[in-house]
């Protein structure tokens, strides 16, 4: 077993360790020193793209097309995407392994998986005309810096708004860096630029001199936490000065001649410096250590430490953590050190194991967990599984553990050790994963198309796998030389009995791809009708979106549909598409009638619907204030039934139509002549029959109006009701009472006459009705009677027919006024003597 503490360096008062990873990473004819090299976070993926400034050698029979190549960190070749689009000027990664490409003329593509598919945008602010000449990458976002200093700021890739920082001198920036806007008190990005002697400090709104005075720096380098700024002089020196440029906290001398080619931070506590094949690193006070390599050695920063890449090998840099330290410490006395010892002599059968553990008994809980989370640190599985021996061996001893991390711990590092494999090449730490999480770990494999080890860690660890066979089956239709019905029936077996398996998603990746008939086959085992009809659209499959969403009986999706194939099929065609289908006719005929009677009159006119077609320019023409318009509406609603002869309903609406015609012209007369006579500015036009002969009575036309209704045809009943109406309205009391008298009997009966008039307050007018409506019963005439206020005779009538009882509860309503008196004379007279 090889030794815990091999690779150890102590560093001031703490142990830095350097853990080599993969050996032989990159063939020997790859030239580092003459690549661009950018790593994404938590152990992902490595892009390379040779360098244009940079002499290559001539190598025969290699090709030389420019090319950003990816590789794992183990370096498998994962994905060589062929590049023409000018200089790169910019490479790097986002949190989620999303490889940002930005070249000289600002054209900026993201591509957001290892297959080569990206989206594309460009900065604008003057890129295109200035240039990009380098930029700097945070975990969400980006900022290029154009030849003429400006800077332009990306701050989230899935809606990039690239936006002007402030104006910095126009003087030449011999370094610079950034800290991301979750390190800062404004929360908006801040460059760093190195400028003459001093810093710029650039933010959105303003360009601070820190006012320093040993520049000019050659590279200025954030801490992750964003709270420390490396700054290297011209003359070799390291400055380590707190963020808010306020405290110099530390200075180095690293007594070279030349410029260090990069220097990152290792975690938070110290600064990684590289020339082309020695590596510095400088501490708290002046703590330095030196590593020396064969060949040329780029950095890699990440949260907890730097990734040391050479041709050979791949090592990461790091703190050795406080729990791993306190373990492994030659001479350490930690409960968790006594606890792995104690492991070693039980397997040695020794006695002493107990007395290691009577020793720490006190403290067997926390060596325990110490023990654990040292375990997680580990990389080497041989160590691993010695330390969750000694926290198994020390759980036993106690009466009550909560083993819940045990088991997590256990889980995790089973994950880590499979990702980590050379033939994966993803060496993240437990801390990584902690930030980067499972699921984003399950994505990376899937981008590696690392399926098989995708599913076993989605499936240890209780996530879901839909995705992993949705991206699967995409790749397979994408990629799959075999025929269309091969590749629908192996997609279709594999993904049948998995829920949340979207087939819509696979069928659209058939169709980018150009294999249309896939893309309906696996259509079919689409389950939802709102994922099925957009793709159908889009593959012009007008009817059979239609059908799918007609039967899915889903209004909006109908309506969805509907709208879409109105927008880009000719009117004629869509008419036809719906002609078939009543309940997409019945939808297109409901929203138009709301919105679009332009249409609804089509469609009418295309299903020969003359009726309906009439019926609405009817509506329209009732709709109108002018005479003119409302008569060519009227006009045009009777042409629709013109050749409709022989439909009896046809002919009585043309009937009807011919009639309101008739009655415009009359009101249109009726208008221009007694509008001279007229005192309050009446109109006919437009008022219906039964108003237009009100309205002449009401103004005393008796003549004009009586010869309306005899022209019309109106019934004598509903004429005799409008001119009762009308003399109410007018208070024509007089001429109501002459009726009474001249009149015998009424078609319309003497009771609507009283009802009208005593509901427009007139009792006594109203009284002279009651003695004619011979019709009613006595009570009924009493009732009358006493709505007049006339209880008298409400007596009277009750005594005509000798109704004791009606009297006596008139009488309980009069009380012992006069009426009452009356009343209860009644009463007497109607008793029988004795």
């Amino acid at each position: 077993m090889s030794t815990p503490t091999e690779g150890w360096e102590r560093f001031g008062e703490r142990y830095y360790r350097k853990v080599k990873l993969y050996e032989a990473v990159f063939d020997h004819d790859i030239e580092l020193e003459n690549y661009i090299i950018a790593g994404a976070p938590y152990g992902g993926a490595i892009a390379l793209h040779r360098d244009d400034d940079k002499i290559q050698a001539y190598r025969g029979g290699q090709s030389h097309k420019s090319s950003v190549d990816i590789y794992s960190c183990a370096g498998k070749l994962l994905r060589r995407i062929n590049w023409d689009k000018g200089a790169i000027k910019g490479l790097g990664w986002s949190d989620d392994e999303k490889l940002l490409v930005i070249t000289q003329d600002g054209v900026v593509r993201c591509y957001y998986d290892l297959q080569g598919d990206f989206t594309q945008f460009s900065l604008g602010n003057g890129a295109e005309e200035f240039g990009v000449k380098s930029c700097r990458f945070w975990n969400s976002g980006f900022v290029a810096l154009l030849s003429n200093n400006h800077l332009i700021a990306v701050s989230h890739y899935t809606e990039p708004r690239p936006k002007l920082l402030a104006t910095p001198p126009e003087e030449l920036v011999h370094s610079w860096s950034l800290i991301p806007p979750t390190h800062t008190l404004s929360r908006s990005v801040e460059v760093l630029l190195a400028i003459g002697q001093t810093i710029f400090v650039i933010d959105s709104s303003e360009a601070e001199d820190r006012i320093l005075q040993n520049g000019p720096f050659k590279h200025v380098s954030v801490s992750p936490n964003g709270q420390f700024v490396t700054l290297y002089t011209e003359d070799g020196k390291v400055w380590v000065i707190s963020s808010d440029f306020q405290n110099k906290l530390s200075e180095y001398d690293s007594k070279a001649k030349t410029v260090p080619i990069d220097v990152q931070w290792c975690g938070n506590n110290s600064v990684v410096l590289a020339w082309e094949d020695e590596v510095h690193m400088v501490g708290p006070n002046g703590a330095a250590l030196k590593f020396f390599y064969e060949e040329w050695v780029h950095l890699l920063p990440d949260i907890d430490g730097v990734r040391l890449i050479t041709n050979d090998v791949c090592e990461f840099l790091q703190k050795v953590p406080m729990d791993t330290e306190e373990v492994f410490r030659l001479g350490s006395t930690d409960p968790a050190s006594v606890l792995l010892d104690a492991i070693d002599q039980l397997e040695k059968k020794s006695p002493k194991a107990d007395d290691n553990i009577q020793l720490i008994k006190e403290h067997l809980d926390e060596a325990i967990d110490k023990c654990i989370r040292a375990a997680g640190q580990e990389y080497s599985t041989q160590w691993q599984r010695q330390l969750l021996k000694a926290a198994s061996f020390g759980k036993s001893v106690l009466d009550l553990y909560n083993s819940d991390d045990f088991v997590s711990m256990c889980e995790t590092l089973r994950v880590l050790n499979a990702v980590r494999d050379y033939k994966i090449g993803l060496p993240v730490s437990y801390d990584q994963y902690v930030h980067l999480g499972p699921g984003k770990l399950v994505q990376r494999l899937v981008n590696r198309q690392e399926y098989l080890l995708a599913i076993r860690v989605s499936e240890y660890l209780h996530l879901s796998t839909d995705k992993i066979y949705v991206h699967w089956a995409s790749q397979k239709v994408r990629t799959s030389s075999s025929d269309e019905d091969t590749i629908c029936s192996t997609v279709v077996a594999k993904l049948k009995d998995k829920q949340g398996v979207s087939f819509e998603t696979v069928a659209r990746a058939a169709y980018d791809e150009g294999r249309a008939h896939l893309a309906a086959q696996l259509l079919n085992y689409e389950p939802r009708a709102g994922k099925q009809v957009p793709l159908l659209l889009s593959m012009e499959e007008d009817s059979v979106a239609l059908d799918k969403a007609i039967s899915s009986g889903d209004t909006d999706l109908i309506f969805f549909v509907l709208l879409q194939l109105k927008k880009k099929l000719p009117l004629a065609s869509f008419f036809r598409t719906i002609n078939d289908r009543p309940v997409a006719t019945a939808l297109v005929e409901s929203s138009a009638r709301a919105q679009d009677t332009e249409l609804l009159k089509d469609l009418y006119y295309q299903d020969d619907r003359r009726l309906d077609g009439s019926n609405l320019l009817f509506s329209e023409a009732l709709q109108q204030t002018a005479l003119q318009t409302k008569s060519d509406k009227l006009k045009l609603a009777s042409k629709v039934l013109s050749d409709s002869n022989k439909d009896p309903t046809a002919l009585l609406h043309q009937k009807s139509i011919g009639e309101a015609q008739q009655l415009l012209r009359i009101q249109d007369m009726l208008d221009r002549d007694l509008d001279s006579q007229s005192t309050n500015n009446t109109q006919y036009t437009g008022l219906s029959l039964n108003s237009t002969i009100h309205r002449l009575i009401l103004t005393s036309n008796h003549k004009r109006a009586g010869k309306i209704a005899s022209e019309f045809r109106v019934p004598e009943r509903t004429l005799w009701f409008i001119r009762l109406r009308a003399l109410v309205s007018a208070r024509n009391w007089s001429e109501l009472e002459e009726i009474a008298k001249s009149t015998r009997k009424s078609p319309i009966g003497w009771e609507a006459f009283f009802n009208e008039t005593l509901s427009a307050g007139n009792t006594k007018s109203a009284s002279v009705f009651i003695p004619k409506c011979t019709g009613l019963t006595a009570q009924e005439r009493s009732e009358m009677w006493v709505k007049c206020g006339m209880l008298g005779k409400a007596g009277e009538e009750l005594a005509k027919v000798k109704d004791m009882n009606g009297l006596e509860q008139l009488r309980a309503k009069v009380g012992s006024g006069g009426a009452g008196v009356e009343i209860e004379r009644m009463i007497t007279q109607l008793r029988p003597k004795k």
